[in-house]
């Protein structure tokens, strides 16, 4: 049973910055490359604050790119922890850009973290539990346990799965593949 507790809004944090053309890949876009490393510091600041420890990223478990994200547009990226382990935490991030001349403001990212606390001789830290103040909280939290379900169900099946079966290199070959064993 864990000791502390701290409300979700506790991890709330949030970043703005301005793209630049530096940012920019050969399309004239932000690189997702760039927004990928905005994201894992965000990550690791709403961890840090929640857990009062040094973080590390376990995984990046999804990273949904919405909308494109244009030179001159102010990015805010927008992080909370939405679950709790023992020494775990999914952090949920939003990402938005905003046209600075016109107002228009897009949904551009949606990214889901799981960060690691550890104590200053590098093993996992206990994190405090998380208090779930609304419905939407409630929401995300549930939304985690499926994920991790998933996830589980997913590696389960991986390590039974016969990738060499005749069967599966019999469905493979009706796909866009050619198959050529040594």
């Amino acid at each position: 049973m864990k000791s502390t507790y701290k409300k979700v809004a506790s991890s709330n944090i949030s970043i703005s910055e301005l793209m630049l053309p530096s940012h920019a890949n050969f399309s004239g876009k932000i690189h997702g490359g760039y927004i990928l490393s905005l994201l894992d510091q965000i990550a690791f600041a709403c961890a840090s604050k929640f857990s009062g420890n040094y973080c590390v990223t376990a995984s990046v478990d999804t990273v949904d790119f919405l909308n494109p994200i244009e030179v001159g547009e102010l990015v805010t990226m927008k992080a909370s922890v939405n679950y709790v382990g023992k020494s775990s935490m999914i952090v949920g991030i939003r990402v938005e850009s905003e046209n600075i001349q016109t107002g228009l403001v897009k949904h551009c990212n949606s990214s889901y973290f799981t960060m690691v606390s550890k104590d200053k001789d590098g093993a996992n830290a206990m994190v405090p539990g998380l208090i779930l103040s609304t419905l939407e909280e409630v929401r995300r939290f549930e939304n985690c346990l499926n994920q991790i379900a998933l996830k589980k169900e997913k590696k389960r099946e991986k390590e039974m799965y016969n990738f060499c079966s005749e069967e599966t290199i019999n469905r493979l070959e009706k796909h866009n593949v050619l198959i050529q064993l040594d």
